[in-house]
């Protein structure tokens, strides 16, 4: 492969591993575990609660993660599992939750949006397009492995 390309790729994945790493040192400064912070996020991106499926699409969690992090988190009292259709649940926060989202994973929101505010419009709209792209290009490729 092309030299460039393989420099590109390894500058990518550096960044990929450092930007994940920058919300692992957040998750642990905030008392949550990665999953815990993912869901809280993913809830708090929603709302107040987000259906159990959209929490593994969106947090990008396996539901066997998904579901042993909520065990946890309602015994906890953080969150509640609400009944929607025969199969399907809703998870939502407890008060308890709503307030230790306040403190997580609203703080977490907050900077990202700064931090795209502070971008010039069309920056931020080409950065989402290519990011948006690259996965669309990845997820097909992927399919023939």
């Amino acid at each position: 492969m092309n030299n460039y390309i393989e420099n590109v790729m390894k500058r990518y994945n550096h960044l990929v591993g450092e930007i994940n790493a920058v919300y692992h040192e957040m998750a642990l400064k905030q008392g949550l575990s990665d999953s815990a912070s993912r869901i809280l996020y993913t809830i708090c991106d929603e709302g107040e609660s987000c259906p159990l499926q959209d929490i593994c699409r969106l947090s990008g969690l396996s539901k066997q993660t998904v579901n042993s992090a909520l065990r946890k988190m309602e015994q906890e009292d953080i969150v509640y599992l609400k009944a929607a259709g025969l199969k399907n649940k809703t998870v939502c926060l407890t008060e308890n939750g709503k307030q230790l989202v306040d403190r997580t994973s609203r703080r977490v929101l907050q900077i990202e949006n700064e931090i795209f505010a502070s971008w010039p419009q069309e920056d931020v709209r080409k950065y989402l397009e290519l990011t948006e792209l690259f996965l669309h290009n990845l997820k097909e490729r992927a399919e023939s492995l």
